[in-house]
């Protein structure tokens, strides 16, 4: 009975006589009886280690991985270089086990990797202050959304028509039950239909969200969308690739209230999907209305350099009324990685890396249009993403492409109706081989 607790027979009699009954079953009296499972679970025999190492090495070579397949595949997560040393790092003890910091002035290293974290991240936006970190990029874009309610008192927001499919929809959980309006702007060719713009802010709107790089991988005009917000008294958040701030202007130059983005590409892997970490940074004049944490940096009672915890805007921190989210981790070991990864590049090994992805997605982009078997779906400048329609749908060229051991591009016929719309994403770690190789399978076809 009982056999994964680690309790003998003489530990449950002691119990038991102690609570004074004579059956487990007693414990449970008041759960009715129908509810109660009766019989015997259907689990498999207990197995060895070797047993068990071989059922999940056999599960596991059931799937493909970026060791095996080249990857043209982005929309939100990109196949990047990550240095050795990031594991090395991330896989100590002291890091790779912290938490929360509960008591924070006791947990002194974690508290330095969440200041170093903010303020690389504050380097990188252009932005006065970071949190700590979120769940992932579009919980960031919700919450900054909810910041800017709160801050400017009205019940509506913008959102750019050209944002990830997964940001709207986290974003409309979000509203939902906020009861906020969400009204979403035109696009044009693929970005912001100004017009359009003009004519749905009014001085109801709390802020206006756009991407950029957007869904389709186009550099938005970031800066023309904060002029209008600005003078219709709303707030001005981007959604930004990180990596493209090693080249493009920082929301802070472009006059951006909230930058907020995923931090995958900072050094973390694909994951299958998961965990990731979302970064959230804003003005001086926003930083009561962040959730999440804010690590500050002081001196202690013998004039040494330390970290506290300036700000805790939690309902586990605070009265739950006050709180600014219900934000309850700051994905540490992700931030850490990612901290890990931007001290290791620097801002020049950034700007390397986001030149690199560029040059190559612009070669790769003229090398697929010249097999004849693409157009070009918008005229817009693009970073590393870049939208195609082929002559076949694209779940053909896809399974072409995965016989070769190649991850193709993103389908937009399923995703965004486009009809035989295909996303490639190129970055850093694409050889002129392997995109040459692309084009020469494709030509073919």
């Amino acid at each position: 009975m009982f056999r994964y607790i680690p309790n003998g027979d003489e530990d449950r009699r002691n119990m038991m006589d102690y609570l004074g009954i004579k059956a487990i079953d007693e414990l449970f009296t008041d759960i009715p009886e129908p509810l109660k499972f009766k019989g015997e679970l259907k689990l498999d025999a207990s197995k060895s280690e070797i047993e068990v190492l071989e059922y999940f090495e056999e599960k596991a070579r059931a799937n493909c991985n970026l060791t095996q397949l080249t990857s043209f595949l982005g929309a939100g997560v990109y196949d990047h270089y990550i240095p050795g040393i990031i594991k090395h790092m991330a896989g100590r003890g002291e890091f790779y086990t912290a938490y929360t910091p509960y008591q924070p002035e006791i947990s002194q290293g974690t508290l330095q990797v969440i200041f170093e974290y903010q303020s690389m991240i504050c380097d990188l936006t252009g932005l006065d202050v970071s949190n700590a970190s979120m769940y992932d990029g579009p919980t960031a874009a919700a919450e900054a959304l909810l910041m800017a309610t709160t801050q400017k008192k009205k019940e509506k927001i913008i959102l750019a028509s050209a944002i990830s499919p997964e940001i709207r929809q986290v974003v409309d959980t979000y509203m939902k039950y906020r009861d906020i309006e969400v009204v979403t702007i035109k696009e044009k060719e693929g970005l912001v239909d100004f017009e359009d713009l003009e004519a749905k802010l009014d001085g109801d709107a709390a802020a206006v969200l756009v991407q950029s790089p957007n869904f389709y991988g186009l550099v938005e005009d970031v800066q023309r969308v904060s002029e209008l917000a600005h003078g219709q008294k709303a707030l001005s958040i981007a959604y930004v690739d990180p990596i493209s701030l090693g080249i493009l202007k920082s929301p802070g130059e472009a006059g951006v209230d909230i930058a907020v983005g995923d931090g995958q590409s900072l050094g973390n892997g694909s994951n299958l999907g998961g965990p990731y970490l979302g970064f959230l940074a804003t003005t001086d004049k926003l930083v009561r209305k962040m959730p999440g944490r804010i690590v500050g940096q002081t001196v202690d009672v013998d004039g040494k350099r330390s970290w506290v915890l300036t700000l805790q805007a939690r309902e586990q921190h605070i009265r739950r009324y006050k709180a600014t989210s219900n934000i309850c981790s700051n994905q540490g070991l992700n931030a850490l990685i990612a901290s890990i990864y931007m001290t290791t590049l620097g801002k020049e090994g950034i700007k390397e890396v986001a030149a690199s992805s560029l040059q190559k997605a612009h070669y790769a982009y003229d090398k697929l249009l010249a097999t004849g078997r693409f157009k070009p779906a918008f005229k817009g400048p693009f970073f590393k993403e870049f939208v195609l329609l082929a002559d076949v749908e694209p779940e053909v060229i896809n399974k072409k492409l995965l016989e070769n051991n190649i991850l193709g591009g993103y389908d937009l016929s399923k995703a965004c109706g486009l009809e035989r719309g295909i996303m490639f994403a190129v970055t850093e770690k694409r050889t002129k081989a392997e995109i040459d190789r692309l084009a020469e399978l494709l030509e073919v076809m």
